[in-house]
């Protein structure tokens, strides 16, 4: 059964503890600064949910989602999708939104969302901002990658002091330090360092398309970089500056998301495994859960 919602907003706004003493059903919404705001959602779909938003934000700027349980994604009516997952960082710039939240059926979903507005970023950015994180049309994802061990702290001390009466500042250090390690990766090289020589460039490109293209092989950073001709360190750094990302974490994600698209297409574990550089189906298993917070076999269970 599909549950299919229509709504303007779900957020309450409030700068009052959330309520400790039962779960939270939507989203809580604490404005921390003009500009910025901490979102922290809750749902428990029985059935599968879908939920349409007509409601246009009322500006651009940088959105940065923490899956704390569960995985939901959004799908933009003329836009890209975008996935939510636990353990996860979901990065993505607006200038509005209109299209669907999705709640596979059964599942329970927590999330914490930091919402800066364009106006903050350049107040405290600058032009680092305007050059690095421009919004677009619609929603616009900048990077998904596992949250770190520093963000998990951040996230959890966050959720204490939006449960209790802590001070503002305590809510702004720990929004802050979660910001700033997220937009700094996105962010330019200080305008001293030396720009990546065009050859270089023509590596790092090549390494992004072997990672792409060959999912299914050995690829380790010595070999990659031997390939192309780099260093492992100049091609590690400079593949971060170009694509925001280390090659390691780059090939796990594009290894896990074609995996997942082969399990929904009907293929069976063991032959997801093979297609993504695993010879023993049960490390991609595990590799797999911890990325999706759920299990391979699930999406045949979800899909029968």
């Amino acid at each position: 059964m599909l549950i299919h919602m229509q709504t303007n907003s779900l957020l309450m706004h409030s700068d009052t503890p959330l309520p400790s003493d039962r779960p939270l059903q939507g989203s809580h919404c604490c404005v921390l600064d003009d500009g910025l705001s901490v979102v922290l959602t809750r749902y428990r779909a029985r059935q599968a949910l879908v939920e349409e938003s007509h409601t246009p934000h009322t500006g651009a700027g940088v959105i940065i989602t923490f899956g704390l349980q569960g995985h939901s994604d959004y799908r933009e009516r003329w836009g890209p999708r975008v996935d939510f997952h636990h353990g996860h960082t979901t990065v993505t710039a607006f200038d509005h939104s209109q299209g669907e939240r999705h709640i596979p059926e059964g599942e329970a979903v927590l999330q914490l969302r930091l919402v800066a507005s364009t106006g903050w970023l350049a107040r405290y950015l600058g032009e680092r901002y305007q050059s690095a994180l421009p919004a677009s049309k619609g929603v616009r994802s900048l990077a998904f990658q596992p949250t770190s061990a520093g963000s998990r702290a951040h996230l959890q001390a966050l959720q204490v002091s939006l449960q209790t009466d802590s001070a503002r500042i305590q809510k702004h250090i720990h929004a802050l330090s979660l910001l700033g390690e997220q937009l700094e990766a996105l962010l330019p090289e200080p305008r001293h360092t030396q720009p990546i020589a065009t050859a270089d460039v023509e590596r790092i490109v090549l390494a992004h398309e072997i990672l792409l293209n060959e999912l299914d092989r050995p690829l380790t950073l010595a070999y990659l970089g031997a390939r192309v001709g780099l260093g492992e360190q100049k091609l590690k750094q400079g593949f971060r500056r170009m694509f925001g990302t280390t090659p390691q974490h780059f090939l796990h994600q594009q290894r896990m998301r074609h995996a997942h698209a082969l399990l929904e297409s009907g293929q069976q574990v063991a032959q997801a495994a093979y297609a993504t550089g695993y010879r023993h189906p049960s490390n991609f298993s595990l590799a797999f859960t911890r990325y999706f917070g759920y299990a391979p076999k699930a999406i045949k269970q979800r899909k029968s």
